[in-house]
């Protein structure tokens, strides 16, 4: 046996019994975290009813957490189709951790004429707090049933799920308005995100009241369904195709002034996947005492029957002035702590931005140090892989076959270092995080060396090495999750 081997396997033989002695905790990963243990359990276009065991109506909805309690309005659609989307009620529902909803009150419902009377249109309610007039105000999208008034309306209430009182509607700035969202910005000047048919996706200064539109900020190619967040200074702009009711690759721009530069729109989902066959809503910061997780919250229209429409709700991974999201059958947040995992009942393939292929386990083996490489999709398990959640938003990526997970060679930190699969014994070498590069493309950062992972020597050919090597912003360095 030569220096080097023996030397790896003192490695490997001094982590088994650090792990021993640490405790079974190790052992069995299947046990919550203690700083997961209020996590919940969100199911993506899973059935979502409430207190009452009736279907949750919050569609194009919108979420405003006041203290730890977070409040969802939306759209009443019961019994709706695309030609009969007439409306009903304004709902407003509560919760502490995004799972567990309780109805509270239909806080504007509708009325014998005027904008909230019978045939009208009233889409897409937005809530923020004007802190200096101690007022809720929600904005909406208010039309006829032919969508010629393209309006938005306004009403206020001195609390949160209290009834709101309508003010009226109007065109801001003299433009048309049909989906619409709002921003409110670290200084408390908020924005109307709004889509004008003839003109493009606008943004609009508020009053400081917020009661009306003062100024335009910028305008945009023609998108509907904007969501907008910060983080860091960046703005994020999410937007969607005009498609109707049919879903499309949904898009984002970034900048750090609202007036621009902006950034191209690219897509944040993996391409072709319609978004995973959802819309743009929302995106909702969950902050908690060890992270933020911003959630994406998408309709999954159904015309036939818009009340029962599915909830998309994802976590997004936000680096710099990308963002990306994969698909999760499900994924655990916890509110109190602001972290997510998948719930470990997804499966992904992880496919080589470069080369079409992915990653394989050499000869579907179920030893330790067995070669990882990339291979042609054949659906076989040891092409499959999970994400477990670890310690500072790290994962450890998971072959569905073997159970072992990825693992830089005797820990290197050198480029060109191997990746094979080895028992999870809690190294940094075997933790991965996840950076989204645009386009649903993510880098593997590797927690101990800081190198990420790739396809050796940009090769399209199957068996080809998978090693880390510094990121040089090479394809065969992006990787997307396709679920299996």
């Amino acid at each position: 046996m030569d220096l080097h081997r023996q030397q790896r396997r003192l490695f490997r033989a001094c982590g088994l019994l650090i792990v021993v002695i640490a405790g079974i905790a190790f052992l069995f990963r299947s046990v919550p975290s203690p700083a997961l243990a209020a996590s919940v359990t969100i199911v993506p276009a899973g059935t979502w009813n409430d207190n009452r065991g009736t279907l949750i109506q919050a569609h194009g909805g919108g979420i405003t957490k006041v203290g730890s309690t977070y409040y969802w309005f939306g759209e009443d659609k019961t019994g709706e189709s695309s030609g009969n989307a007439y409306f009903q009620n304004v709902p407003c529902y509560s919760s502490t951790d995004l799972a567990h909803w309780t109805f509270v009150n239909n806080v504007l419902t509708k009325q014998s004429s005027g904008d909230l009377g019978p045939n009208r249109i009233i889409e897409r309610p937005k809530v923020i707090y004007n802190s200096t007039t101690g007022q809720y105000v929600m904005y909406m999208h208010v039309d006829s049933s032919s969508y010629g008034d393209a309006r938005v309306g306004v009403a206020t209430s001195a609390t949160i799920c209290g009834n709101y009182s309508y003010r009226g509607s109007f065109q801001p700035l003299g433009f048309q308005s049909r989906d619409m969202n709002l921003f409110q910005d670290d200084d408390g000047t908020a924005y109307l995100l709004s889509e004008d048919r003839v003109n493009g996706l606008r943004i609009d200064r508020l009053s400081a009241d917020y009661l009306s539109v003062t100024s335009a900020v910028a305008v945009f190619a023609d998108y509907e369904a904007p969501a907008m967040f910060k983080l860091n200074g960046r703005y994020y702009l999410l937007g969607s195709h005009l498609t109707g009711w049919n879903t499309n690759d949904n898009q984002y721009i970034t900048a750090t002034s609202l007036t621009g530069s902006w950034s191209s729109w690219t897509d944040f989902a993996a391409p072709g996947t319609n978004t995973y066959n959802s819309q743009t809503t929302f995106v909702l910061p969950i902050v908690g005492s060890q992270g933020t997780t911003f959630m994406y919250m998408g309709d999954r229209w159904t015309p036939s029957s818009l009340g029962t429409s599915p909830y998309i709700w994802l976590p997004l991974q936000v680096s710099g002035a990308n963002i990306a999201t994969t698909w999760h059958n499900s994924w655990t947040i916890d509110t109190s702590t602001g972290l997510w995992q998948d719930a470990g009942s997804t499966n992904y393939r992880i496919v080589n931005h470069n080369s079409g292929k992915v990653l394989d386990v050499s000869s579907s083996s179920t030893a330790d140090g067995a070669s990882v490489l990339q291979w042609t999709w054949h659906s076989w398990t040891n092409q499959e892989w999970s994400l477990v959640s670890v310690s500072g938003g790290y994962y450890e990526i998971v072959n569905r076959n073997s159970g072992k997970v990825l693992d830089v060679v005797s820990s290197s930190t050198a480029n060109g270092a191997t990746i094979d699969q080895w028992t999870w014994q809690s190294g940094t070498n075997q933790q991965w995080s996840l950076v989204a590069t645009g386009g649903g493309y993510y880098k593997l950062v590797n927690r101990n060396s800081g190198k990420v992972l790739e396809v050796s020597a940009y090769s399209t050919a199957d068996g080809a090495t998978i090693d880390q090597w510094t990121d040089n912003g090479g394809a065969n360095q992006q990787w997307t999750f396709v679920s299996v």
